[in-house]
């Protein structure tokens, strides 16, 4: 076994990555996605790449079936155990914050109705002590109606059960012995041991209502892998960034809910790490969305909770911004006025270039039409596009705008470029981050064509084009470490603090972690973990989590004292201020295990010869330049925009006045042009 391969499934496009570890060549390819059965676009890709699955040492995987069944409302039916008493929790949910002016706000609607919520008698105080003992009957009762009207899963919260499990663990078993395996039975304090009520019953329903769907598509793809030859396990990227294999990821499936655009963030962490770069941004523009995301410090922006849809997740998730923008998006006009997306024209029909019957126009016709794409060359060579369908459609929009056909398909590019320019700055400005600090990594099958241009908005001056930029997202999952997060409820004020029982409770949970690493496979020496807290002045209800040499730092001198001055720096570099003379206090213990596989040392191919490339006109700023067509395979050192670059799975855009040069990585360096 010598090849180690890491696979995308997008909207339009399944993408591959295949790392031969005896040679260090690396290769990609991409196969159509198979909305009806994601299966068969999946071993389509891997054949362009493997020729037998039995040679593969390690593979990886990123699943929007989750997040899919969300998006599409398509999940499971799930039925609601609360406890007595906190039946309306998640009907209430939290009060509108962020938006307490819109006049047109609406809470996004329950994925569990009011019907479909039972109570379970007994009860918890805050610290953990039975009030009452669970009344199992009235679990039994649940189990019965669960089974008799076909429901497909079974939430439980119950109140305080973060900070003593039992009555859930106990309401756990009374449901798997009535319904079996057929029915999927989540507890709330195994998917977010953590305090708030809603939030905790709402990462419960979003594992119920995305896990049947998660996991019998993880089985499916087990099994046919197995038969295929398939010798080791299938891992999955979960949306916090690590890899789990595929058993873990079944159990615990709302850790897979990003699983598909985290790839790219970790692609750009390495790419940072190769660059020697501390922070940069990651956008991937693919058929269908535009993901952007950063890169701080080297490390990928991680927040302890996020909101996917307007619901609450209480789990570790990289801060991803998505919009409906990419190469599939459909151009209309609206009130005499030019939009472009949200709605794509997907893999079938896609646009109307691809000749599957598509007839509307979208962004990638737009680029066909402006001499961008080189048609005869599209995706390596895989598809011809056909430039009359390209040039028809987008004709027949700008008859019904009343503008010259190339110059609404300038317009298309550009609508498009702003709206993906603003979603970087709903991360970085919004957020206090200038993002001329920052160079743009762009990747995806549409990227590399627009990054020039969205940088060119920002003021970045700096973008990169790293290898194989259409399946950069697969290669990024070659790079990412096995990931176990773990919580444990931490409430003490300063003046309460224990330091040494502190350091205990660490080391328990390091000793934890590292377990599950071994679980997971992680030889020893490649196993380490991280330690952080959660902390807040008195008084504040939300924290920032800080993080901690190692889990015996409490207990050496001075550790309050420098935990607090670390806290007063986070609060001032996010709000602006802070008052290091309050006093704080701890709410959560938070440890992070990590486990290493060894990196793809990537051999960069020397440039080939090649003849002189194809020349031909591109529209820029609604002028005509004569523009080479190049290869990427045979491009070293610098050269000058205009200049459209073609490779395997992606076409970058160099316009004038940018300067591109080729680092020792083989990514593609673009000075913009201000």
């Amino acid at each position: 076994m010598s090849f180690r391969v890491a696979m995308d499934i997008g909207g339009t496009f399944t993408d591959v990555v295949c790392y031969d570890e005896r040679t260090g060549a690396v290769t990609a390819s991409k196969a159509p996605t198979t909305p009806g059965d994601l299966a068969e676009g999946v071993f389509s890709a891997l054949a362009r790449v493997v020729d037998d699955p039995s040679r593969i040492s390690f593979f990886v995987h990123g699943t929007t079936q989750g997040l899919n069944a969300l998006l599409e409302r398509k999940g499971a039916r799930v039925l609601l155990l609360a406890g007595e008493g906190a039946r309306d929790v998640y009907q209430i949910a939290r009060g509108n914050r962020d938006r307490m002016f819109d006049l047109r706000y609406r809470k996004p609607e329950p994925l569990v109705p009011r019907r479909d919520v039972m109570e379970a008698g007994g009860r918890l105080d805050y610290r953990g002590r039975e009030l009452a003992p669970l009344d199992e009957e009235s679990v039994r009762a649940a189990a019965r109606r669960a089974r008799e009207e076909g429901f497909d899963a079974v939430a439980v919260c119950l109140l305080f059960s973060y900070v003593d499990p039992a009555h859930e663990l106990r309401a756990g078993e009374i449901l798997r012995e009535e319904l079996g395996d057929g029915v999927l039975v989540v507890l709330s304090h195994e998917v977010a041991r953590e305090w708030r009520e809603y939030e905790r019953t709402s990462s419960a329903v979003l594992e119920a209502y995305t896990g049947p769907v998660v996991r019998g598509y993880l089985s499916r793809i087990e099994q046919r892998f197995a038969g295929r030859g398939l010798g080791v396990p299938v891992h999955v990227m979960q949306s916090s960034g690590g890899l789990v294999n595929a058993s873990y990821a079944m159990r615990r499936p709302l850790q897979t809910l990003l699983s598909g655009p985290v790839g790219g963030t970790m692609g750009g962490v390495a790419a940072a790490r190769l660059l020697g770069r501390d922070n940069v941004i990651c956008v991937d523009m693919g058929g269908t969305s535009f993901d952007v995301s950063l890169v701080v410090n080297g490390r990928p922006d991680v927040s302890a909770e996020a909101r996917v849809e307007g619901y609450p997740v209480l789990m570790p998730i990289v801060n991803l911004h998505t919009i409906g923008a990419g190469g599939g998006s459909i151009a209309y006009a609206e009130a005499g006025a030019l939009r472009v997306g949200p709605e794509s024209a997907g893999a079938v029909p896609g646009p109307a270039c691809y000749g599957r019957g598509g007839t509307r126009p979208t962004v990638t016709d737009a680029n066909v039409v402006l001499g961008r794409v080189d048609p005869a060359w599209f995706a390596g060579g895989l598809m011809t596009l056909d430039v009359e369908a390209a040039r028809t459609a987008v004709s027949g929009l700008a008859a019904e705008l009343g503008l010259d056909p190339v110059r609404l398909a300038e317009g298309i590019c550009d609508v498009a470029n702003a709206k993906m320019a603003q979603a970087i700055r709903t991360l970085t400005v919004e957020h206090g981050v200038e993002p001329r600090e920052f160079a743009l990594v762009a990747f995806g099958g549409a990227g590399a064509m627009h990054a020039v241009f969205i940088a060119r908005e920002l003021g970045v001056s700096e973008v990169v084009v790293p290898r194989f930029p259409g399946a950069f997202s697969a290669w990024g999952m070659l790079e990412a470490d096995v990931r176990r997060d773990l919580t444990l409820p931490y409430f003490r004020p300063q003046d309460d603090l224990d330091a040494a029982d502190l350091s205990a409770r660490l080391a328990a949970l390091e000793r934890e972690a590292l377990d599950a690493l071994a679980g997971q496979g992680v030889p020893e020496e490649r196993r380490r973990v991280e330690h952080a807290l959660d902390m807040r002045y008195e008084g504040q209800d939300y924290t920032l989590t800080i993080p901690l040499r190692d889990a015996a730092e409490p207990a050496g001198p001075g550790f309050l004292e420098r935990v607090a001055a670390r806290y007063a720096d986070a609060h001032t570099a996010r709000y602006g201020h802070a008052t290091p003379e309050a006093p704080v206090e701890f709410v959560m213990l938070r440890s992070t295990g990590f486990g290493s596989f060894p990196r793809a040392a990537a051999t960069v191919p020397p440039a080939p010869p090649e003849a002189a490339p194809a020349v031909r006109d591109v529209v820029f700023d609604g002028v005509p330049h004569r523009t080479p067509v190049l290869r990427r395979s045979a491009l070293d050192g610098s050269f000058h925009g205009p200049a459209v670059v073609v490779e395997e799975t992606a076409t970058t855009v160099v316009p004038p006045g940018c300067l591109v040069t080729v680092d020792d990585n083989g990514f593609l360096i673009v000075k913009v042009d201000q």
